[in-house]
Formats: structure tokens, sequence, C-alpha cells
């Protein structure tokens, strides 16, 4: 049986104008962002769709992505265009948590706002991220591992796109033996930490205090988490994996593979940009994928 995933992107995508759109034409994306700017106490909309230089520091970043890729999402809805399952890479794991029903949309606002306001302030000085390309995750774990420093994978992405984390020494360090190793290219990453490391316990501890007052819910419509590649099977488990998400690595390609052994065969990217599209033709070219980031991708539905 055909099965439809949702799946919404991380931080990196956004531009300013995303979903505006989206914003001008349907009423029940209006009220995205007005939920978005009481529960986070600032004007989302104003954030999204002018030039500014606050779209790119993680502390707004990630509250207007997700404003964004929710707003999308709810004209997907409105349409008639129901998931069977959802995922997110990184903070686009919010939005796969709001499509399930197990938290209020203005806690998961709340929640992110608080979010990249915790990661902004424990990013330490000296970090850095890079991208890798063309090895095999076992010898990027390997060179990692036997590196001095502060130095381990932080995304999945798809095979032959791996991305390290840590500190900028130790990272630097792994990028010449990695080369060395046969890496086709390493990518440096313009990010203001090393999101996704051990080095950012702190902001996961705080987290889960924010998260300890939430509410949650049953989960309605399954989805995935980073931390496992795998459903989160009950609601008692969505604070911890989500504490936990933030200092460990993001298993995408694990995530998508999981879904497509279940029967996943159509993958819709909801939000800025095409990254993860991209990432799917390097994942599987046997499942369909569609991407709504603009008014008129909604004519390309019929999931």
């Amino acid at each position: 049986m055909s099965k439809t995933a949702f799946i919404f992107p991380g931080q990196g995508a956004q531009y300013p104008g995303m979903a505006k759109d989206f914003y001008d034409t349907f009423s029940v994306c209006r009220q995205v962002f007005e939920l978005a700017s009481q529960a986070g106490g600032l004007d989302v909309a104003e954030l999204c769709f002018t030039e500014n230089d606050r779209l790119n520091i993680t502390e707004y970043t990630q509250i207007a992505m997700l404003a964004a890729e929710i707003a999308m999402w709810k004209a997907v809805e409105e349409k008639g265009f129901q998931a069977d399952v959802a995922a997110g890479l990184s903070l686009g794991e919010y939005g796969a948590l709001a499509l399930s029903g197990a938290m209020s949309l203005e806690d998961i606002f709340a929640t992110v706002r608080k979010r990249g306001i915790f990661m902004q302030e424990a990013v330490p000085v000296g970090g850095a991220m890079t991208a890798v390309l063309g090895l095999d995750a076992v010898v990027i774990e390997e060179i990692c591992k036997n590196t001095p420093g502060q130095v381990s994978v932080a995304n999945y992405n798809c095979p032959g796109q791996i991305v390290i984390t840590g500190e900028e020494e130790a990272v630097s360090l792994a990028s010449e033996k990695l080369t060395e190793a046969g890496a086709k290219r390493l990518v440096p990453l313009k990010v203001s930490g090393p999101f996704h490391s051990p080095m950012l316990r702190e902001a996961a501890r705080k987290l889960g205090q924010q998260l300890a007052s939430v509410e949650v819910y049953d989960i309605g419509v399954p989805y995935l988490s980073n931390v496992t590649a795998d459903y989160v099977k009950d609601k008692s488990q969505i604070k911890e994996l989500l504490e936990k998400q933030v200092a460990s690595p993001v298993k995408w390609q694990q995530s998508v593979e999981r879904m497509i052994n279940d029967g996943v065969d159509t993958f819709v990217e909801i939000g800025p940009g095409k990254t993860l599209s991209g990432f799917m033709r390097k994942i599987s070219r046997n499942v369909r994928v569609l991407n709504i980031e603009k008014i008129e991708d909604l004519e390309k539905l019929s999931c």
C-alpha cells in the first residue's frame, strides 16, 4: 500500500520572503504567524518577510523557519492532503512533531524560540562544522574517534555527504586526515557553532528544563526522531529525545531508509529550499519526491 511522508528541512535554508505568498493567500497561514509571534514574543512575519540580519542568527532563525514550514503545511492540509508519517531534519523535527499532534503549536513555537536562544548562548568560541563528501561513514567515524580534541559526526545526510562538528582545531585536523583517506571534497559550513556536538550539552540541559512543564499528547500521525532514526513509539519518549537531539548526531539518511522500508514511496518536502529533495535523490531513486515552497507548488500534489 502506498504511503506518503511529509518532511521538513532544518536551519540553513532560510531566506527573506519565505512563505510570504502563503501568508498573503491563506488565512490559516496568517494565523500560524500570529501564533508564532505571540508564543515567541517577537514579530515573526516581519522577521521572515523583510531584509534583516537577524534571520541568519540562530536564536531568530529557528522560530522563523518553523513558522514558514508550519504555515506551508497548514496550506497543504487545507487543500485536503494528509501524511501517513512525518520527519524533519534537526529543527525540522519540530514540524513533524506539530503534524503528529503530540504538542500544541503554542508550546512548539515557545519551545523552539527558547531552543534557538539556548543554542546561541551555549555556542563555545572556536566551534566549527565541515561537510565531508565522498567518504564512507565508517571511515569518517573512525578518524573522528582517533583525532585529538572534540570532533564527531553531526549529520548523516545522505550517501556521500556527512557533516562533522566540534572544536575548530579538531575539525581542521580531522579534515586533513579525511582528505588523506580519500574524501572527494571538504566544505566548511558557515554556521555560528558546533551544532549536534556534545559541546552543546548545556543547551540540551536547558531545553530539557523548558520542556518539563510542556504538556504532551498521544501521537496521532507517526513521526521519527533524529536521535534514533525510528518512530517515536510513545509520548513519554518525546521530551527526552528532543533534549538529546541538540547534542546528538542527526540520523537523516537512516530515518529516510526506515520510512522506505516501511512502505513510504512518496516524500513531500515542505519548507524553504530543496535541501531534503536533493538528499532524497542520493538516498533512493525509487521514490517520488515533491517539494512545497511556493503557492504554485500546491498544484504538484496528488498524494
